[in-house]
């Protein structure tokens, strides 16, 4: 007992003083910029477990381990660089699916991005006329824009495409019954359900139809004096097929004409462009649905269209203009950074020559398959120029998904790098990737890791075959 307990107190007294160790790492040019007392915060940590680390091999039988100043100034080095890390970080995704909620969506344009940093870098004009010299709504920097892109007559700009359908229903129905077919009460990302929205607005549901058939004469039939407007939600996170039949936008306007009701369409996914000539089908452009008559439409903005995170309300200028005024508007605005990046997302679709180059997601979606395929090759072909030994690779066509609740039959062409590691297990290679600096996402079929190429950039090739280095050279460790 006294022997243990003298090597103890002998393993305890080679551990450094806080202080000592402390200035070890003081010149290291990773923590330059870091609060000193964020350091000795972390080293007191890395000595504490120094300590319990030895107390608990000396009662266990087991000789304590050596508590080198060195090894243990890395540990502080390490803890010190992961608490300042940002937890919200870039990642490569290589899952392929394009519109990835869990990783973000939508990758913004350059343009975007420069925007972002201009108006965040100082002041700016957001709500200030810079002709008039006095203020103005905010609104006003992108309303124009989607007045054109849409033809709309006005339209405005929330936070997101749920607190749109929120505030066009409590300005215009609350209190009142709004009518919607069952086979569209859609549920959302984090179980978000439409049906519940409607309620917290404060309008009353009324179905019509059937889970897979609604008619014309479903809505006609469920008009009452207390109806306030027909709602029609396009399904663009699910399809019913088969035995099928829904009321088209342009039926639903005829009959809201017909009983002077106001009809709104939920266009969720966003889509500016007719993305049918690429084999995207079934995605109505806001343009298409007001010329068919709806009253408002409202969308994503970073979903099919491209941009940050918002939601869009386009259409009959009386409408938005209660909408505008209602007190629900200042509590779901948007703020200067995604207003500055949604005006520059827009303008490309305005003024770019070629939107589809110039909006990564609209590039993702539409790439020639072929193209994809060559970055597929240069992959391979950068491993086999770093002559990996522990992991076997192949190129093959595979499948892409737009994902992000959009076109959710779409199946694009793609290749994907298959991975098989020698000795480790394919969880094992992808909790790797994840670890890797940037962390890298894949997905898992049966025994192999995918990369898939069609929403990995160019530039983050070599980011991966780095990756799969560096796990090759840590099994041959």
């Amino acid at each position: 007992m006294r022997k243990r307990e003298d090597a103890k107190n002998i393993a305890l007294r080679a551990l450094p003083q806080v202080n000592e160790l402390v200035e070890s790492i003081a010149g290291t040019k990773y923590l330059k910029d870091i609060s000193r007392d964020l350091i000795v915060k972390s080293a007191r940590e890395v000595l504490r477990e120094a300590r319990e680390t030895i107390i608990n091999s000396l009662n266990s039988g087991t000789n304590p381990p050596v508590a080198e100043i060195n090894l243990l100034a890395e540990k502080v080095i390490e803890r010190v660089l992961r608490t300042v890390e940002p937890s919200l970080r870039k990642v490569v995704n290589a899952t392929g699916t394009i519109l990835h909620t869990n990783l973000g969506r939508a990758p913004l344009s350059p343009r975007a991005i420069e925007a972002v940093s201009r108006v965040s870098e100082g002041y700016c004009n957001l709500e200030y006329d810079l002709l008039k010299g006095e203020r103005r709504s905010r609104q006003q920097h992108i309303e124009p824009i989607l007045r054109e892109i849409c033809g709309a007559e006005s339209a405005f700009v929330v936070n997101n495409n749920a607190a749109a359908v929120l505030i066009v229903l409590s300005t215009l129905a609350k209190d009142k019954e709004v009518i919607i077919s069952r086979g569209e009460l859609i549920e959302i990302g984090e179980s978000f359900r439409l049906p519940d929205i409607m309620r917290e607005s404060g309008a009353v549901l009324v179905e019509v139809g059937t889970t897979n058939r609604t008619r014309i004469a479903d809505y006609a039939n469920a008009i009452t004096e207390r109806t306030a407007l027909l709602m029609k939600v396009h399904k663009s996170n699910y399809r019913i097929v088969g035995f099928t039949e829904e009321v088209s936008i342009g039926e639903l306007a005829r009959l809201g004409k017909e009983y002077g009701l106001l009809v709104v369409e939920d266009l969720g996914s966003g889509a500016l462009v007719d993305l049918s000539s690429f084999g995207l089908k079934d995605e109505p452009t806001p343009r298409q649905v007001i010329a068919q008559g709806a009253s408002l439409v409202t969308m994503s903005a970073d979903k099919l269209l491209g941009g940050p995170q918002a939601g869009i309300i386009a259409g009959n200028s009386v409408y938005v203009e209660r909408i505008r005024r209602n007190p629900l508007a200042r509590a779901v605005r948007i703020d200067k950074m995604i207003l500055a990046a949604l005006e520059a997302t827009l303008r490309e679709y305005l003024y770019s020559p070629n939107p589809y180059k110039t909006i990564p997601i609209l590039g993702m979606l539409t790439e020639d398959t072929e193209k994809v395929r060559r970055r597929a090759l240069k992959l391979k072909r950068t491993l086999d120029k770093m002559e990996i030994h522990n992991i076997e690779y192949s190129t093959a066509p595979d499948k892409s998904r737009p994902g992000g609740g959009s076109l959710p039959l779409a199946e694009i062409p793609t290749y994907t790098v298959a991975v098989k590691h020698k000795s480790l297990s394919v969880t094992a290679v992808e909790n790797f990737l994840i670890s890797f600096n940037p962390p890298i996402i894949s997905r898992i079929r049966e025994n192999s890791l995918l990369l898939d190429m069609r929403t990995v950039t160019d530039e983050e090739v070599g980011k991966i075959a780095e990756a799969l280095k560096a796990l090759d050279r840590r099994a041959s460790a």
